[in-house]
C-alpha cells in the first residue's frame, strides 16, 4: 500500500512503499542519494550495498517516476530528518535523459515564456504546486461563503448571440450559419437569476476578453468568480458582501498555508479588517493630483494611478484594499444604475488589491424603461440585447453584483508579478499551447 512522503514521519522503522518523481540523483561512491518527491513532500532514498538495486538505479534520469520499497529511519542530515533504505526500485515511467527546463533551479533562472512553453514540466516546482494548493482552498473558502449565505449556484452559458460587456474585446465565433461570442461575463445571466426570484446566485467559470495587451495583469480567457444578489440599497451593500467573502478566503489561506507562503514565497497573509476604506472617482483624483501623479482620464484610473493610490491609503489608513466608487456614466456600462440626486455618477465600484484592480460592480438597473434609455444613450441597438432586456418586462428586484478576478487576487496575495505565474495554462495573444 502506498505511503505519502509527509506520512514517513509516522513510519519510522518500518517498510514503506513510495511512489513519485526523482528529483535529484547524487553519487557518493558505491552509496546512491536519490531525492523522491511526490505531491505531499520529499524524502531521501539510500540505495546502499544492494548491487541489484544500485544497477537499476544507474539507469535513473531526473523526473523520472518510480516506486522505492524501503525502511524508514531518521538521519538529521537528510531533507526532513528522514531517509529511506531502499530495498526495492521500480521504473514506472524513464523520463527522456535531457529536461528542455529545470525543475529545480534558482527562481528566475528559466525566461518565463519558455517555462509556459514546458509548463507541465513547470509546474512540478514544488513552490508552483503551492501555488494551486492555495487556489484550491481559495476557492473552495469562496464556495463555502456563498453556500453558507443562501447563493445559488449557477453555470451561464459562454456562447451568446450579443456581447456581454461593449463591442469591444470581444471574440466572435462562427455559430452553424450565423455568428456568437465568447462570453466577456456571466453579467446577463446573473442578473436573469435575479428577475427568476434567486435573489442570490454565484458563479465560477471562464471569462474571454480579445484583449491585445501584452502586460502581467491581461489574459484573453481567464476564471472569474461572479456574485450578483437582490433587494440591495445601493452598491455599498455589494462592497459589504465582497468584504466579507475575501476575509473569509485570506482567513482559510492564512490557516491553512499561511506559514508555507512565508517559507516558500517570502509573502505574508494578511487578513484584512472590515470595512475597507472607501474613496469616490472624485476623491481619488484629488488625492492623486496632490501627489502629483499624472491623469489621462478625469473618470477612470490608469495602472500608476491605480498603485499611488494604493500606497497613499496603505500610508494613511495601513489597508491593502480600497473601493473606488462612483464612476462616471460615461465609463461603466449601460446596465449600471445612475445616482438619482447626480445622473452623471453610476453606482459602481472598483476594488484595489495592493496597487492592482481586482473587482468591478455595482448596482444594476432593474427598471425595464430606465434600462432601454441608458442603452439608447450609449448607442446600442436594442434588437441585440431584446433577449436581456426582457428579464425586466414582469418584475425584477434592485439588485447588484460584481465580477471578481481570482488569478489577479492571487498574484497580489502571493507577491508574484504575473497572471500567468498563477494560471494553469495562461493563454494570451500569442499562446494557444499546450
Amino acid at each position: 500500500m502506498r505511503t505519502p512522503i509527509v506520512e514517513t514521519k509516522n513510519k519510522v522503522g518500518e517498510s514503506v512503499e513510495l511512489f513519485g518523481w526523482v528529483q535529484t540523483i547524487r553519487n557518493q561512491g558505491a552509496i546512491k542519494f536519490i531525492i523522491i518527491r511526490d505531491v505531499s513532500g520529499v524524502i531521501q532514498a539510500v540505495v546502499v550495498k544492494n548491487p541489484r538495486v544500485a544497477k537499476i538505479a544507474d539507469s535513473l534520469t531526473l523526473e523520472s517516476v518510480v516506486k522505492v520499497v524501503g525502511l524508514v529511519k531518521e538521519e538529521k542530515q537528510a531533507p526532513g530528518g528522514l531517509e529511506v533504505t531502499v530495498n526495492e526500485i521500480e521504473i514506472l515511467s524513464l523520463a527522456a535523459p535531457e529536461l528542455p527546463i529545470p525543475v529545480i533551479e534558482k527562481t528566475g533562472e528559466t525566461e518565463l515564456p519558455k517555462r509556459l512553453d514546458w509548463r507541465w514540466l513547470d509546474l512540478r516546482k514544488p513552490e508552483n504546486l503551492l501555488i494551486f494548493q492555495v487556489w484550491t482552498i481559495m476557492e473552495r473558502a469562496f464556495v463555502d461563503y456563498c453556500t453558507d449565505n443562501g447563493y445559488i449556484e449557477i453555470h451561464s452559458p459562454k456562447l451568446m448571440s450579443a456581447p456581454s460587456e461593449s463591442g469591444a474585446e470581444l471574440f466572435e465565433v462562427k455559430y452553424f450559419e450565423r455568428k456568437a461570442y465568447l462570453a466577456q461575463s456571466p453579467q446577463f445571466y446573473k442578473q436573469m437569476g435575479m428577475a427568476s426570484g434567486f435573489e442570490r446566485v454565484f458563479e465560477i467559470g471562464p471569462v474571454f476578453r480579445a484583449n491585445p495587451s501584452f502586460t502581467s495583469r491581461h489574459d484573453t480567457e481567464f476564471t472569474g468568480y461572479d456574485i450578483e444578489i437582490s433587494f440591495v440599497e445601493s452598491h455599498y451593500d455589494v462592497m459589504a458582501e465582497e468584504e466579507r467573502f475575501i476575509a473569509a478566503m485570506l482567513q482559510a489561506a492564512k490557516d491553512q498555508y499561511g506559514e508555507k507562503i512565508k517559507k516558500t514565497l517570502g509573502a505574508e497573509v494578511n487578513v484584512p479588517r472590515i470595512p475597507f476604506p472607501k474613496v469616490t472617482m472624485a476623491e481619488a483624483k484629488t488625492i492623486l493630483k496632490k501627489l502629483g501623479v499624472p491623469s489621462e482620464s478625469d473618470g477612470d484610473l490608469n495602472p500608476e494611478e491605480e498603485r499611488k493610490l494604493s500606497e497613499y491609503i496603505k500610508e494613511k489608513e495601513d489597508h491593502q484594499f480600497v473601493f473606488v466608487t462612483d464612476y462616471p456614466k460615461e465609463v461603466r456600462p449601460f446596465y449600471h444604475m445612475r445616482h438619482t440626486d447626480n445622473p452623471e455618477l453610476t453606482k459602481s465600484f472598483d476594488l484595489l488589491f495592493n496597487g492592482l484592480e481586482i473587482t468591478t460592480g455595482a448596482q444594476r438597473e432593474h427598471r425595464y424603461d430606465v434600462l432601454v434609455k441608458q442603452a439608447k444613450e450609449k448607442g446600442l441597438k436594442l434588437e441585440p440585447i431584446q433577449f436581456y432586456l426582457n428579464f425586466f418586462k414582469y418584475g425584477c428586484p434592485p439588485h447588484g453584483g460584481l465580477g471578481f478576478g481570482p488569478t489577479r487576487f492571487l498574484m497580489q496575495m502571493l507577491g508574484l508579478n504575473n497572471v500567468r505565474e498563477v494560471t494553469y495554462l495562461y493563454r494570451g495573444v500569442k499562446r494557444l499551447e499546450p
